[in-house]
């Protein structure tokens, strides 16, 4: 039996050893080592990972395209004949591509003919999958299918992620490694997912609202893992649905560290959104836990029972009720079945007379931090597994109405017309150019409607939503008043009518600099370059930040780092790092807080 390969080894390599030492590791490419060499010495795997991905991106594109093309097709030629390389054999073996039905290798050299024709090079996919663990023939079929319907650069992009991904499990086989924290908290959520909302659940899509039978299962889940596996020393569920757990410090009685995120989801929505937060540090508190080790602080861990707003106009209802912001007049909203959110909560067994004494006292923690999925694709471009969030954007949403008159689409000359519909085209054009001029502001039209549109009448009317989001609330507001300022002169040019409507106001959150700096100082500890980033996503840290300093971490997505959608992922590998640099944080705290 080979030994494991070791960091020491590679790092006193010469360079002609220490290419030879990763043979394999990316197809018939020993080019990559070559060059990653140089970075040397790696404190961590990771870094030796990144030096390799970096010697890739600097390569060029013509050394990228020969890399891609050479990597075999699934279930082709080569793997025909037996002419894969051992690692390739391996990877498409365990797919189960050497054991594929007559109509399911019909389909692949289908797909493969259809895919070389587009792109040019063969279609490249990570079969052992983000658990590591292989994907079935069906999710591969399903993969190939979806992929082969994206742009050529989007698609060559991917292409080079994929094979990023089957060199790192590829490491992992030489240094005979494994992510078993990230595989603990993979498995956990894939266990979370499998409780989904009436009408979803028939379908294998994941929705779980707030206080549903499945909201409600959820909850008990967390709480049973909480207690039973990962030995928290106090674990309950509160007045408004959050799964508290405590672990308390050295001291019971020394501040606590509070985190955490949500587990409701959208609809159709993603496995790791929000729960990931939640998972994550529950890893870390199984493992002092195990390891008989308190720290000189407390850590209180919340699931919070609601973020999305999907089944109640009302967002942020966990985290909101430990701010004090929990509004009583929510509690006569009602859901698209005419509940209302008081008999929600009857009918889960909550008493909201005790929503008010969950507010928190900031004297009593140090801090709130939050890990989450990217919900974008930054580090997935970037080709980094860690980001550190400077500031959750503020933003402000509108809902409006431009109002011209109907008219006979051919009999209506074209400078007589007061078309409702192209002043709002107008606007969307000059929304986009006026967030584009500002770094870290972003707006969108994301909704646009024509009453009763006709194919022959001009627009008389036209709906439209507005969302503008930014850094800082001075940065969002300033384009706030530009948009309207175009409205406004739009509508004056055109003739035609406009109101519009605030319907939210959120304040930006930036991240406290302490905070931020503990977790840069954590993605350093693992050989990763600190990559630091806005989010333009709302989260349970928005709500905290009104009371308490905040900082998040985000870990990239796959599939172009999407998220509120059933092909929202991520890697254990990139879970793992996730919980080591939680453990790291927690570490470096420690001494600060004796």
């Amino acid at each position: 039996m080979t030994a494991a390969l070791s960091l020491d080894r590679l790092n006193r390599a010469s360079r002609d050893e220490f290419t030879a030492l990763l043979d394999g590791t990316y197809e018939h490419s020993p080019w990559i080592a070559a060059r990653a060499w140089d970075a040397r010495p790696f404190a961590t795997l990771a870094a030796l990972k990144h030096a390799l991905v970096q010697a890739v991106r600097d390569g060029g594109r013509d050394a990228q395209r020969a890399l891609i093309r050479a990597h075999p097709e699934l279930a082709g030629k080569a793997m025909v004949a037996k002419a894969l390389t051992a690692e390739s054999t391996d990877e498409q073996g365990r797919a189960g591509l050497t054991h594929c039905t007559p109509a399911e290798f019909e389909r692949l050299q289908q797909l493969n003919a259809s895919y070389n024709d587009k792109f040019g090079f063969p279609f490249v996919l990570a079969v052992r999958g983000p658990r590591g663990t292989g994907l079935d023939r069906r999710a591969i079929i399903a993969a190939f299918e979806r992929r082969l319907q994206h742009p050529a650069d989007f698609e060559f992009a991917e292409a080079l992620r994929n094979i990023h991904r089957i060199a790192e499990i590829r490491l992992d086989d030489k240094f005979g490694t494994q992510p078993a924290l990230g595989h603990r908290v993979w498995d956990w959520a894939e266990r979370l997912a499998v409780h989904s909302d009436p009408g979803y659940a028939e379908r294998g899509e994941l929705t779980v609202t707030y206080l549903t039978d499945a909201h409600r299962a959820v909850a008990r889940q967390l709480a049973q893992w909480m207690s039973e596996d990962c030995g928290f020393d106090e674990v309950g569920i509160d007045a408004v649905g959050n799964v508290v757990g405590v672990y308390h410090g050295a001291d019971r009685e020394a501040p606590r560290l509070l985190t955490g995120s949500h587990y409701d989801t959208v609809r159709n929505g993603g496995r790791f959104d929000g729960r990931l937060g939640i998972l994550v540090p529950m890893a870390c508190v199984r493992e002092l836990s195990r390891a008989g080790r308190r720290l000189p602080f407390g850590l209180e861990v919340v699931g919070f029972a609601e973020e999305e707003g999907q089944r109640f106009k009302a967002v942020f209802l966990g985290s909101g009720a430990l701010t004090g912001h929990f509004d009583p007049a929510w509690l006569d909203q009602r859901d698209a079945d005419g509940v209302t959110m008081r008999d929600a909560m009857a009918h889960a067994g909550l008493d909201p007379a005790g929503i008010p004494a969950l507010k928190r006292d900031p004297q009593r923690y140090l801090g709130f931090v939050e890990v989450h999925i990217e919900q974008g694709p930054v580090l997935n471009e970037l080709d980094l597994p860690l980001g550190i969030v400077t500031s959750i954007n503020g933003s402000v949403r509108y809902l409006g109405e431009v109002t011209g008159m109907a008219s006979h689409a051919g009999t209506t000359p074209m400078g007589r017309r007061r078309d409702a519909a192209a002043a709002v085209a107008e606007l969307v054009l000059f929304v986009e150019r006026r967030a584009s001029a500002v770094p870290d502001v972003v707006a969108t039209v994301g909704m646009l409607e024509v009453p009763n549109g006709s194919i022959n009448v001009v627009p008389g009317r036209c709906r439209f939503s507005l969302d503008i989001r930014a850094t800082t609330d001075a940065a969002r507001d300033a384009c706030a008043a530009d948009v309207l300022a175009e409205l406004r002169a739009i509508c004056d040019r055109r003739a035609v009518a406009f109101r519009l409507e605030e319907t939210l106001r959120a304040s930006a959150a930036p991240s406290a600099p302490a905070w931020q700096a503990r977790w840069e100082r954590a993605v350093q500890s693992l050989g990763l370059q600190v990559h630091r980033m806005p989010s333009g996503a709302g989260h349970d840290a928005m709500k905290l930040h009104e009371i308490l300093p905040q900082a998040m971490l985000f870990t990239r997505g796959e599939n172009a780092g999407i998220s509120h959608n059933p092909l929202e992922s991520t890697t254990s590998h990139d879970i793992d790092l996730c919980v080591q640099a939680f453990q790291s944080l927690l570490d470096h705290l420690a001494p600060e807080t004796r």
